[in-house]
């Protein structure tokens, strides 16, 4: 499982146990939410250490695991950390084998620019072949990115669409399709985004959504607002260029005086938080309708129609900084939070505060660390995944509280599969809507290797998620099938 070598390795759990062949890979800044002063860091030390050795021993019990949990696995060693990962268009849907995009980041040293990644995933259909090898990623473009890219997000209604945050006040979109492939070298120009969404007033890092219905972005950022736009806005805008106050956007580029090329204002600037806004996310039933979190502690929910001021804030939504947030596609009435105080909770916007205070529907208490992305599952309205800095993504349904496991008490309520294949803190991950089931992570690797990243695409055994009717019925099949070869067998005969 592990490569001391730069190049990426592949590996796979299929039900004939095969392996992958090796890879080309698509490390060396530590990455962080805030900054944290010498004090600080040195009071850490020592947490850091115990979360490392608690990384360190799930992953060994992990490992001895993995042909039995998953229903394919694979793993890349990357050379420079990716901050994001993003699930792209799909490409080609064959009877055996489906290519799609993938969307991931180079964070390097500065030796070489920083690039968003355009790459294609092949994955071949198990349920035709089951020798099938491990999904095999291949990089098919490289934009070389004006800084370091902190965030991805591609526009649900055309993802050959994406949106890119970085330390800037503004917000990049690119045509993935149209940008030329570059080669990024130390001195290469920047490529030159297709658009520049202005209107922060201070560098806007990691909170970033594009609308599922319309095509509208949303951002917040240092300057404790949230920020909207729409795209379609630049056809009335054409020609106006224009660029926030301190940007980081160079106006040099290549085929163009100016990097950033068009510009397009906000249809509206939001304030209701104090302090940096982390994450934001548009309601799926509504494009006027989302919400924010901050390292205020505070939830606020939003609706164009009726201003610029929050409709509602919840105070102390967590006992420390929020950092990230998500809305369920399948109940809109459920938003998902998670936050430094380690803890990922359920609000539901109809019962949003009790005495002024954050009321959640439910509290998960699975992770040593900092929650750092929180996301709902397309496969199922209950069941969503959290990652966090202690090299954990974890799986939960919500419709699993209060049900007791007799066989393994100690098990978080709601916790039901947890992956442990990353050894540094799981900055990303994203489900697949096209592969049930499927999900891509990725970790920064600064702290437990002093560089690079690995980059993970994995599908937990079917037996895990089904519905336990189901699976038992399936289970009683196999079980006399053993018991049929057993029998067949002389008593006490040697196997060999």
């Amino acid at each position: 499982m592990e490569s001391e070598a730069a190049e990426a390795t592949a590996q796979v759990v299929t039900p004939r146990r095969k392996v992958g062949t090796p890879a080309t890979a698509i490390g060396l800044k530590k990455t962080g939410r805030k900054l944290k002063s010498n004090d600080e860091s040195q009071s850490s030390f020592s947490q850091e250490q115990s979360h490392k050795a608690i990384v360190d021993d799930k992953y060994s019990q992990w490992k001895t695991l993995l042909p039995i949990l998953y229903d394919s696995f694979a793993n890349y060693t990357l050379i420079w950390p990716s901050l994001s990962c993003r699930w792209g268009p799909q490409l080609e849907q064959a009877a055996s084998q489906n290519q799609q995009r993938l969307y991931l980041s180079e964070q390097t040293n500065g030796s070489v620019p920083n690039t968003l990644v355009i790459a294609n995933c092949e994955d071949v259909n198990r349920k035709l072949n089951e020798e099938a090898c491990s999904p095999f990623v291949k990089k098919y473009k490289t934009i070389i990115h004006p800084g370091e890219v902190n965030r991805i997000r591609e526009l649900p209604l055309n993802s050959k669409i994406v949106a890119t945050h970085t330390d800037s006040p503004d917000v990049l979109i690119w045509n993935t399709e149209t940008q030329p492939d570059r080669h990024a070298v130390f001195g290469a120009p920047h490529s030159r985004p297709d658009l520049l969404l202005t209107g922060h007033q201070d560098n806007a890092e990691f909170a970033l959504a594009m609308c599922p219905n319309e095509p509208f972005v949303l951002s917040g950022g240092k300057d404790k607002s949230v920020v909207l736009w729409s795209i379609q806005d630049h056809i009335t805008t054409a020609g106006v260029d224009s660029i926030s106050p301190g940007s980081s956007i160079k106006q040099t580029g290549e085929g163009s005086s100016k990097t950033g090329g068009r510009s397009v204002g906000p249809r509206g600037v939001y304030h209701g938080h104090e302090d940096t806004v982390e994450d934001v996310a548009f309601c799926p039933s509504s494009a006027q309708e989302f919400c924010s979190v901050g390292d205020d502690s505070c939830l606020i929910l939003w609706d164009a129609r009726t201003g610029t001021s929050p409709t509602m804030k919840v105070e102390k939504a967590h006992d420390a900084d929020l950092h990230c947030v998500d809305w369920n596609h399948h109940d809109n009435n459920l938003i998902l939070t998670g936050s430094a105080d380690n803890t990922v909770r359920v609000f539901d916007r109809r019962n949003l505060t009790s005495n002024g205070v954050g009321s959640p529907t439910y509290t998960f208490e699975g992770h040593k660390a900092a929650v750092l992305s929180v996301q709902w599952s397309p496969d199922k309205s209950s069941v969503f995944g959290s990652s966090a800095e202690d090299g954990l993504l974890n799986i939960w349904d919500y419709e699993r509280v209060g049900k007791k496991s007799e066989c393994i008490p100690k098990v978080p309520a709601g916790l039901f599969f947890q992956h442990a294949g990353h050894r540094d803190k799981v900055v990303d991950f994203h489900w697949n809507v096209l592969e049930p089931w499927t999900i891509v992570s990725v970790s920064d690797n600064c702290e437990s290797s002093g560089g690079g990243g690995t980059l993970q695409i994995w599908r937990m055994i079917d037996l895990i998620y089904r519905a336990e009717d189901e699976v038992l019925t399936e289970l009683e099949k196999f079980k006399s099938h053993v018991f049929f070869s057993c029998a067949s067998k002389p008593c006490g005969s040697n196997p060999m």
